[in-house]
């Protein structure tokens, strides 16, 4: 007796008699035979018949490109582009730029004089002097602190100290307080001078500077800082102790007063001084070599894209602006903005990112947050807050949170940082350059009221405001910042010590002649 077979299948179209194909090249249908023995077996068909009538549009969907779609789209493929268009774009800028000026790269035209290089060594080694000047100051108030505390002790302890106490503390304070302020003025105001009129070259002035600057906003903090942790241990009662952070027990006050603790402090990539920091458990060598190779590679990369891209188009510009030509300094502003921005991420990543970073795998400090995600800034308040960890954390801690505290409003408190940062940065450039012409000071000055407009933005709902306040940022950052900044200063110092100089020179003598 033949075996009864029975067939059925499975299809998202519907029933329909299949036929058997080898290949599938159409719509398929999943069909189960079963056999006389009770055995199944699937197997796949394809379907000849009704291949026009397949539902397309079952549901209903929203563009990719819409407010109202379902989930946000990958734009991988757009940032791959925009990566290529920039190689592509600059590429062809460096072939024009070798056509048209050839190598301008030169190892033996820096004018590196070596008075130049003398000074600068000296003062290297001559200005953290007046961090231990510092230390000094505050080995004498610890002493007398200790002395004073004993006294406190031998009459009871407990008791808030007298009026008599607290006089004696204000009068000593303020002849340390003099005395920290006399050192930090001199240790910026002698050696700004120094820089002024004894060092040409640019690079090495700014260097120098910088590194005045630094040691100027340390010697504060380090100051500050023990002016509040001396009050608290005279006036234990009070609960001051208690209000200290936690990390500060482990070096309480005046344990922290030692020639090492400074010294850390000294090298630590910090403005902000504490008697103890977080620390990492080892050394990272690997780690450190690493770092610091990305500091070599990017120096060599910075100055190559100086000498050869940057200082052409300043020069082209000497001349429209002598002339105020302004739309062509417009056309050379654009143009210097591209190569600006390219050596000032060069430059933030071989500083913040490579040499902070080996300094502290080798000082071992903990907190590596040198910045954050500044890239991203809603406005011009975030990006000030987030790019330079160390110099906001100063100017927060030192300035902004006691005038807070005397009760200043937001507003003043903020006027007077931007006050502050601003003397610093016309000192940072002008000093070098030795033109103090207060471009720098009134760039920072400006930076208030813009941030004020960004703030709207920044408090807006949605994503709308936080795109359009990062556009205004980069707007401001890449055309109206560096790039002016870097022609006014460039032609300032032509006008003072070069080619412009020298045309000068010989107009005024056409004329007289």
């Amino acid at each position: 007796m033949d075996s009864a077979t029975s067939t059925s299948v499975e299809t998202p179209a519907g029933a329909a008699s299949p036929r058997r194909n080898g290949v599938a090249k159409g719509p398929t249908a999943t069909v189960t035979v079963t056999n006389g023995h009770g055995s199944q077996e699937k197997k796949t068909f394809t379907l000849k018949k009704y291949r026009h009538v397949t539902a397309v549009h079952s549901q209903s969907r929203p563009s990719t490109l819409s407010h109202d779609a379902t989930a946000p789209p990958s734009f991988l493929g757009f940032r791959n582009l925009m990566v290529i268009v920039l190689v592509v774009g600059n590429l062809r800028l460096v072939i024009e730029n070798m056509q048209k000026y050839g190598n301008l790269i030169c190892l033996t035209c820096h004018d590196f004089r070596r008075k130049d290089l003398i000074i600068g060594f000296l003062l290297y080694i001559l200005v953290p002097c007046h961090l231990f000047i510092a230390y000094s100051f505050e080995w004498y108030a610890a002493k007398q602190a200790r002395i004073s505390r004993a006294q406190s002790a031998s009459r009871g302890g407990a008791a808030s100290p007298t009026e008599d106490q607290q006089a004696k503390f204000e009068s000593k304070w303020r002849s340390i307080r003099r005395a920290h302020l006399l050192n930090a003025t001199i240790a910026l105001a002698f050696h700004s001078w120094v820089v002024y009129f004894h060092i040409f070259h640019p690079l090495i002035g700014t260097i120098t500077e910088l590194h005045v600057i630094i040691v100027y906003m340390k010697v504060l903090s380090y100051a500050l800082t023990n002016r509040d942790l001396r009050h608290a241990y005279l006036h234990p009662v009070k609960g001051e102790l208690a209000v200290l952070p936690e990390l500060y027990a482990q070096c309480p006050y005046p344990l922290n007063i030692t020639m090492g603790n400074l010294t850390y402090f000294w090298w630590a990539p910090t403005l902000v001084y504490q008697p103890i920091y977080p620390r990492s458990e080892n050394i990272r060598w690997v780690f450190v070599l690493k770092r610091l190779g990305e500091v070599v590679c990017l120096s060599v990369f910075i100055w190559f894209c100086s000498a050869q891209y940057a200082a052409p188009v300043l020069w082209n510009s000497l001349d429209k602006i002598d002339h105020l030509d302004l739309v062509s300094i417009v056309e050379r502003l654009l143009k210097l903005s591209t190569i600006s921005l390219i050596i000032w991420l060069a430059g933030f990543f071989a500083l913040f990112q490579s040499a902070l970073n080996a300094l502290a795998e080798i000082m071992r400090f903990g907190d590596r947050a040198f910045y954050d995600d500044w890239w991203n800034s809603a406005g011009l308040g975030d990006y000030w807050r987030l790019w330079n960890k160390p110099v906001y954390q100063f100017m927060k801690r030192h300035i902004f949170s006691p005038l807070i505290g005397r009760g200043w409003n937001m507003q003043l408190a903020s006027i007077a940082v931007f006050f502050v940062s601003a003397v610093l940065h016309e000192l940072l450039v002008g000093i070098p350059t030795k033109n103090i012409i207060g471009v720098a000071f009134m760039g920072m000055l400006v930076q208030i009221p813009l941030i004020w407009m960004t703030r709207v933005f920044e408090k807006m709902k949605g994503p709308n405001g936080r795109l359009i306040g990062n556009c205004i940022f980069w707007v401001s950052f890449t055309i109206l910042g560096q790039p002016f900044a870097a022609l006014v200063y460039f032609y300032a110092w032509q006008a003072k010590y070069g080619s412009v100089a020298k045309k000068m020179a010989m107009n005024q003598q056409s004329m007289l002649s």
